[in-house]
Parts: structure tokens; sequence; C-alpha cells
């Protein structure tokens, strides 16, 4: 047996203990009746985009906390169809809900698209959450030390009401939508999975969130924050892995009860393999995972098309 096949048969026999915390499930009980309990306030306005057939709409809908969140929402308007499945798509940490040409590949698919901006990153979502503690730089160690008032927290409310609105819309078929992301993307898009899921399926490229406690101090990535916030106030150290346990993927997985794509690179250094198939491995429903022997913090040239086969198998075009 090579190198490469006793380390991935030994990634799929990871199964680490977790921090999970006992008040789990009364958190997310509370989270979810807050998140549905909010009006979404919506807005959508017709905007010009170079994709011919298509029609593109800028959103605006509020978080729980009143933030109003971005995002575009693109409908290939060229098939003549009444009813359109649709993908809700989670950016990377730092980027942005892009622009409707970066979606082409899934309206000429057929799909639907709601691209969000993730609050407070390199979009045009803010963030109203009051900061009542110190931080580290970036943003995912804003309130840190209460689940009910952390960064991920928003974030993850702000990505269950995607969800939520694009099963309101008039064109689309809300038997067929999915969720999808890279890296911070892949993270939220199995954990919406996880919680809250009213869609059919999910690909969760290069994860985040996932081994947390673990993770902060094996990355490279965005978890480094934590790490910097815990050398910077160690006597914080057991509140801020308590409070990111809540969102832990790999403490979250086995309530996903939904198809799903994960892909990991072997070489990756922001969202390790360790911290992948911790989560992956606790996925109880029809599961496939991309395995990149020679990737790190990405996925392959023809990775595109193993997506687009699951998708469109999911929705059965």
């Amino acid at each position: 047996m090579s190198f490469i096949e006793t380390r991935i048969k030994d990634l799929h026999a990871h199964f680490p203990s977790l921090n999970a915390p006992q008040d789990l499930d009364v958190f997310w009980t509370d989270v979810l009746a807050e998140t549905r309990e909010k009006p979404l306030s919506a807005t959508r306005t017709l905007v010009e985009t170079p994709l011919q057939g298509v029609a593109a709409y800028d959103v605006v809908y509020l978080g729980i906390d009143g933030t109003p969140v971005h995002g575009f929402y693109l409908v290939p308007e060229f098939l003549g169809k009444d009813r359109y499945p649709c993908i809700v798509h989670y950016h990377g940490y730092t980027g942005s809900r892009g622009l409707p040409e970066n979606f082409a590949h899934y309206l000429l698919s057929g799909m639907a698209v709601f691209s969000i901006d993730i609050r407070g990153q390199g979009g045009l979502t803010g963030d109203y959450t009051p900061l009542e503690s110190g931080k580290t730089k970036g943003w995912v160690t804003r309130g840190i030390t209460d689940p009910y008032k952390s960064y991920y927290k928003s974030c993850v409310t702000d990505a269950i009401r995607a969800v939520d609105w694009v099963l309101e819309q008039p064109e689309i078929d809300p038997s067929k939508v999915g969720v999808a992301g890279g890296s911070q993307g892949g993270g939220l898009a199995l954990i919406v999975s996880a919680i809250g899921c009213r869609h059919a399926f999910a690909v969760a490229d290069i994860p985040n969130l996932c081994y947390l406690d673990w993770a902060v101090f094996n990355t490279t990535g965005s978890l480094t924050e934590i790490a910097d916030y815990i050398g910077r106030y160690p006597e914080h150290m057991e509140t801020a892995l308590t409070t990111i346990s809540y969102f832990d993927n790999a403490v979250l997985a086995n309530r996903i009860r939904i198809p799903v794509l994960v892909s990991v690179g072997l070489k990756d250094t922001v969202c390790p393999p360790e911290a992948v198939f911790a989560a992956y491995n606790r996925i109880e429903s029809e599961k496939q995972i991309e395995i990149f022997p020679s990737h790190g913090h990405a996925t392959g040239p023809k990775h595109v098309r193993t997506v687009l086969e699951f998708v469109r198998k999911q929705v059965m075009l």
C-alpha cells in the first residue's frame, strides 16, 4: 500500500474525541426560533449584467440583528421555464458575493443562484452586532466569549435566512434548492445542512469550521485569529473554545440528513484533512468526498464538472 493510500485509509478512520457542549440542543433551538421569528423584510432590484438571457437582481434582506445582508439573485430566463432549481452560495473568508458572471457554469446548467455577502467581510454587508468585548484582527473573535453573541452565530443565521428567502421566490422550485461554498463557505454549507435545514443537498468544498478546538492550533487560515486571541487572553481559552464548539461541523455533522458532496486537499494547511475528515466521517446521510492528494487549499481543475454532475443528479435536470 502506497503512502497516499495509507494516508487516505487513516483519514477515513479518523474519529477524534470532540468538545461538544452539553446544551447544544437548547442553544440551536433558541437560535432557530430567533432566526425564523424575525421578518426578512427583503427587497430585490433588477440590475444589468453582461450575461445574455439572465435576470440579475440585487437583493437585500435583514439579519436577525437588523443588519442588511446583500446578495445577487440570478435566474437563467433564457431557458424559458416557470420554476428553476437554485444554488444558495456562500463565499470564502474575506471574499464577497462576487459578480453574476462568476456563476455562469451554474446558470448554463439550468440553475438559479443566490450568492450572499458574508457580514463584515469583503462585500457590501456590514455588521450591526455590538462589539461588547475585545477581539483580535479579522472578524471571527467578535463575541467569542458567548455563543449567543458570537460572530459565527450571526453568519450562520444570515446563511439560513438566505435559504429561507430563496424558498419564497416564485421562480424557484422549493424542492430543488441546495447550498454550496468553499472554505468558510463550505463550512457554512455544512452547518446550515445540519441546523434548520430546508434545502435538498449541499456542496462543501475544502470546508472550514471543522474539528475546531484542534484546528485553532493547527491551521494557517482564519482560525489563527482565535489562536491569537487565546495568546492575548489566555484566561479566556476555555470559554473561547467552548463558544466555537457550538459551530463545529464535527460536532454537528451527524444531524445532516441530505446528500452532501465534500472535497479536501491532502496538503491543505488552511482546512487540513484531519479537520475535514473529522466532520465528514460523522455524516450519516448519502455522502461523497473528492480527495486531491497534491493540492493545498484548492480543488482540482476538473472539480467543477464533479460539482455540476452531483448537483444535476440531485435536481434531476
